[in-house]
């Protein structure tokens, strides 16, 4: 474990366990409340103890099925639910809806269905945990990066409203996410405070992504330019990978959008903007009774910081004090972004352990 986490470009301190893994294919529902499967990652430590604590981990964006921990070993997005159950616990990660081996598209930045897959994949842990003779606690520990951050506070407030019989949330550490993604992220996006390639490929995600749920445009040729307009849908169809997006996106965003298009993501009206209310609501609608750690870096150039600072500031409003880690100039293969996941999760690693030895 200690090898593969190095691998991978993560600390190995905390390692304590070997672990085994499985890829739980479970029941949940899609963004319409319509039933159908998901796939997810379980990591139990070699451990003896038979009750353990879970930690789910809500991972970044991904555009191909196999951007999902289930789907890579011992990769940047699998690591760190290694490094949680290496470290004792259950390590519990959902692929998302469309990822994974789950069928359909992907509805990114989608608060409701990733809140369901995540909760769903807890429950299947729980059943299926006995089978390898552990059974879960109750109280589990919540954390995600960069997408997952957000996917992390929704699955947070779904366990502290009882939507679960069983889990009870412990403690909440979410990483580098667009909390704000209306107020914060999609400004500086567009106003080039952000890495230019970074927010040519999230432009184009939150159009067709939130398009797919939403019907935020009738024909793609309202907000992408030729050449796009006939290939830029198809990118985001879970088959292309990272590099094909690459290849087959513009370099600079005025390339990529209309003038409406810019127009859309600069002031959203309509079911783009009631969208965007729901998927900015995951720190203003809630007071966590857990312990809250927010993690970011400063300096990262695709979730821009403010968004954290808004986090913070709505939870203070709420009654809730949720400390900001800055966890530095924390670079990973030239991404302080990603850098950001790779050093949190070392510190989460430790905060949660903590958290378990009392």
């Amino acid at each position: 474990m200690a090898a593969e986490l190095g691998v991978a470009g993560f600390e190995a301190g905390a390692v304590r366990y070997g672990v085994v893994a499985y890829r739980l294919v479970y029941w949940t529902v899609d963004p319409h409340g319509r039933p159908t499967t998901a796939s997810g990652l379980l990591v139990l430590p070699l451990s003896s103890e038979r009750r353990l604590r879970a930690v789910s981990f809500a991972h970044g964006t991904g555009s191909h099925k196999r951007d999902s921990p289930s789907m890579q070993r011992g990769a940047f997005v699998s690591a760190p639910v290694i490094a949680h159950a290496a470290a004792g616990a259950v390590g519990v990660a959902p692929d998302y809806l469309g990822m994974g081996t789950g069928p359909g598209l992907h509805p990114w930045m989608d608060i409701g269905s990733e809140t369901t897959a995540s909760l769903d994949m807890l429950r299947a842990a729980r059943a299926y945990a006995p089978r390898t003779g552990h059974v879960l606690e109750r109280n589990v520990m919540v954390t995600g990066f960069s997408q997952g951050a957000s996917a992390a506070l929704g699955l947070g407030r779904a366990l502290e409203a009882g939507e679960d019989h069983w889990f009870r949330l412990a403690a909440l550490a979410p990483v580098s996410g667009a909390y704000d993604f209306g107020g914060a992220e999609l400004p500086a996006l567009l106003e080039g405070r952000l890495d230019p390639k970074s927010s040519v490929l999230y432009a184009a995600y939150t159009l067709v992504a939130f398009n797919r749920l939403h019907h935020v445009y009738d024909s793609p040729g309202e907000v992408f330019r030729p050449p796009y307009v006939s290939t830029v849908e198809a990118l985001f169809d879970g088959a292309h990978t990272g590099e094909q997006l690459m290849r087959g996106t513009p370099g600079t965003l005025d390339e990529l959008l209309t003038d409406h298009g810019h127009e859309l993501l600069a002031r959203p009206t309509g079911a783009l903007a009631a969208a965007l209310r729901t998927t900015d609501a995951v720190c203003t609608d809630w007071a966590p009774n857990a312990q809250v750690r927010l993690y970011m870096a400063s300096g990262d150039e695709q979730a821009v910081t403010a968004n954290t600072e808004h986090c913070q500031t709505a939870l203070l409003r709420n009654g809730v004090d949720a400390p900001v880690v800055d966890l530095g100039a924390v670079d990973y293969q030239g991404s302080r972004h990603l850098g950001s996941n790779v050093a949190a999760t070392s510190a989460i690693v430790r905060w949660f352990d903590e958290l378990r030895q009392r």
